[in-house]
């Protein structure tokens, strides 16, 4: 499991998985992301003209080839509308939400990069992660974003990298944990913060979910002169995130994604009834010919589920990945690799392990357990999640509901009439539909 820089209280599983599954999607997406959402600005001088990029050759940036080195030949969405505002002169602040896997944290690092002075040997750009592990993946790109430009040096305000109080940091660009960074700022003197030019703030609402880190980021941004650049990003922007950003961002410019509309229209939902786990198992057994055609998701309830599904599967002579919660994030980035390249056409998971994950191949979905909420009641945001992985780009999904009880019969009935939408029982005549579905 991740090491974060504190220990953590009792809701720390659910932080820990958070920022795990940042890391996750870090890693794993090794390209730019196919996304549908639309950009929305919203410009703090709504007189002043809207600019994008649609290549980089507009930002005539001697960066250029640590840009096309890392495989991006023409701006992503979130870059062509964020990168004018952040190369600005002057320079203007920026809120933005972004998901992994769109060029963000490539945006910033040209950004740090571009805005850096080589001949001052000083800290000069600062950038804070909420975990050690964030904090290298992020430095991995500055580092190759900036492998053609070696007068810019690197440090990492991480826990490990001790440094003697007073000692004068050369390095123009720091990026780190926010306790490690508030102490080089303040008790070392090691930054010396008022000559800070670009302050970035990444993952912000994991950030904000890990205790002490918020109150860290707000001292740190508190000892940053006043014409500093602020740039802070989040997946997410519930209310919290956005009251946490507007007190570390003053007048920002602000990019949000527009969701598209999540419809159910192109995924054909079905139920099976059963009464226990072992008749689901033969229910599931029965389907199964048809769905290793395609690539198949089954969600189960428990991390336990999971491992006794997945293991009744390889007995029966099936060739089953198990993604679960006690692997480590690399251990978990090689199952989804194998997942994404067809090596395993059938991925047995549990909830927590799966948010945030993309697969674009998967068409068909099993709800070996139906997605619950902490009070027993349907939880139809996890239900949309794991089963509007199917049926993308206007393709045909299906989606297979495992009932065993009145309880989870009662669950199934709160999801038709969230969604107004109807979920026929199973028929065997029903497993070509499936198969033609899944090919």
């Amino acid at each position: 499991m991740l090491h974060l820089e504190r220990p953590f209280t009792c809701h720390s599983c659910l932080v820990e998985d958070k920022a795990a599954q940042s890391l996750l999607n870090k890693m794993i997406h090794t390209s730019l992301v196919n996304t549908t959402n639309q950009v929305e600005v919203l410009q703090r001088d709504p007189k002043s003209p809207l600019y994008s990029v649609k290549t980089f050759e507009e930002l005539r940036l001697y960066l250029l080839r640590g840009v096309y080195d890392m495989g991006f030949n023409r701006p992503s969405k979130i870059q062509e509308n964020a990168l004018p505002m952040m190369l600005a002169e002057p320079p203007q602040n920026l809120i933005a939400q972004s998901q992994s896997g769109t060029g963000k944290t490539a945006a910033f690092a040209l950004a740090m990069l571009s805005h850096v002075d080589p001949a001052n040997k000083w800290t000069q750009c600062l950038c804070i992660a909420p975990t050690y592990e964030l904090a290298l993946q992020t430095g991995k790109v500055i580092e190759q974003m900036g492998k053609f430009y070696p007068e810019v040096k690197l440090a990492y305000a991480i826990r490990g990298n001790k440094l003697d109080r007073g000692t004068k940091l050369q390095e123009q660009i720091v990026i780190g944990t926010p306790g490690t960074v508030l102490d080089w700022c303040s008790k070392l003197k090691i930054i010396d913060p008022k000559k800070i030019s670009v302050f970035v703030l990444d993952e912000a609402d994991v950030m904000i979910a890990t205790q002490g880190h918020q109150d860290q980021s707000i001292r740190i941004q508190r000892m940053l002169p006043n014409e500093c650049q602020m740039l802070l990003f989040s997946a997410t922007f519930e209310d919290s995130v956005w009251k946490f950003a507007e007190r570390v961002v003053p007048d920002p410019n602000i990019i949000k994604l527009k969701r598209e509309e999540e419809t159910l229209d192109t995924i054909k939902q079905y139920y099976v009834l059963c009464n226990d786990k072992d008749e689901k198992f033969t229910a599931l057994c029965n389907i199964y010919g048809a769905i290793t055609i395609a690539q198949a998701m089954i969600f189960c309830h428990t991390r336990r589920t999971a491992g006794w599904l997945s293991a009744e599967l390889t007995k029966e002579g099936h060739v089953v990945a198990l993604l679960s919660g006690e692997m480590t994030v690399e251990q978990r980035a090689t199952i989804i690799e194998r997942f994404r390249e067809g090596k395993e056409k059938v991925l047995v998971t549990t909830n927590v392990c799966s948010r945030g994950i993309d697969v674009e191949q998967v068409s068909v979905v099993i709800n070996f357990d139906l997605p619950i909420d902490k009070d027993g009641n349907a939880d139809n945001e996890t239900y949309l999640h794991r089963i509007g992985r199917t049926g993308r780009f206007g393709k045909r999904g299906l989606a297979v509901n495992m009932i065993d009880s009145k309880h989870s019969m009662n669950i199934l009935n709160q999801i038709e009439e969230h969604f107004n939408k109807k979920i026929n029982k199973l028929d065997t005549d029903d497993l070509d539909e499936i198969e033609k579905i899944s090919n």
